[in-house]
C-alpha cells in the first residue's frame, strides 16, 4: 500500500446483520492503526440505520449513523456489502443499494461482500460469470436470485479478480484478513488478528457450514 489512503466504503440498509459490518470494521479500525484509511458509511440518508426488521418484530437491534448518502459518495477504492434479513427485500432503500453496487463497481479495487451481501452484488449484476459463495443457511434463496452466478457451495470465501465474497456472518471477519494478506502481507494480517484475539481461518475451502446444511 502507499502513503495515500486506501478508500473504504461500507453499504448500509434496514435491517442489516450486525456482525456483517462490525466484524470487518474492527479489522479496519486495527489496521488504521498501522496503514492510512478512510471510511465512508453509506445509506439512503443520513438517519440512523438499524439492524430491526419487521420479519421479527421482538429482536433487539442496534443502529449505526451513516456518514454519507449513496448520492453524495467519494470516491472509494473497495466496498463492503453486508447481508442480513434486509437485504432480502425489495425495498426503495435496497433498490438504491443495487443501483449504487452497479454504479460504483467498475471504479472499485474490490468489492468484497459478507454474508447475503453476496446476494446484493448478483441482483446488481457484478456477479455474473463469476465465482462467488454466500451464507450457507441462506443458501437456497440467495443463489436463486441470479443463475448467472457461478455459485461455490463449499468455501468460507471465495476470490475471483477484485471481487471477494464470503459466507455467512462470522466469515466477514475472515474474507477481511485474507483480503489484508493479499494487499498487505501475511504479517499484517497475523498482526490484526493477533490485536482482535482472534484465530483466523486461512483455508478458504474449510467449510463445516456447508455440510451442515447438506450442500456437499
Amino acid at each position: 500500500m502507499t502513503d495515500q489512503p486506501l478508500r473504504i466504503g461500507v453499504a448500509l440498509f434496514p435491517g442489516f446483520q450486525a456482525l456483517d459490518v462490525f466484524g470487518p470494521l474492527d479489522c479496519l479500525n486495527a489496521l488504521s492503526k498501522l496503514h492510512p484509511l478512510t471510511l465512508t458509511l453509506l445509506s439512503s440518508t443520513l438517519d440512523p440505520i438499524s439492524t430491526a426488521h419487521p420479519a421479527y418484530p421482538t429482536a433487539i437491534s442496534q443502529s449505526i449513523l451513516p456518514t454519507s448518502t449513496y448520492k453524495t459518495a467519494p470516491p472509494l477504492d473497495v466496498l463492503f456489502v453486508p447481508g442480513g434479513q434486509g437485504a432480502r427485500d425489495s425495498t426503495p432503500e435496497i433498490l438504491e443499494v443495487l443501483d449504487f453496487i452497479a454504479t460504483v463497481y467498475p471504479s472499485l479495487k474490490y468489492l468484497i461482500t459478507v454474508c447475503t451481501g453476496s446476494g446484493l452484488a448478483a441482483r446488481a449484476g457484478v456477479l455474473d460469470g463469476k465465482r462467488a459463495t454466500t451464507n450457507k443457511r441462506a443458501w437456497k434463496d440467495t443463489t436463486a436470485v441470479r443463475d448467472a452466478v457461478i455459485w461455490v457451495p463449499r468455501a468460507r470465501w471465495v476470490v475471483d479478480g477484485r471481487i471477494w465474497t464470503s459466507s455467512g456472518v462470522s466469515a466477514g471477519i475472515d474474507v477481511t484478513l485474507a483480503w489484508m494478506k493479499e494487499v498487505l502481507g501475511e504479517e499484517v494480517a497475523n498482526e490484526i488478528s493477533e490485536r482482535l484475539e482472534y484465530t483466523r481461518q486461512t483455508d478458504s475451502s474449510v467449510d463445516a457450514f456447508a455440510e451442515l446444511y447438506g450442500l456437499v
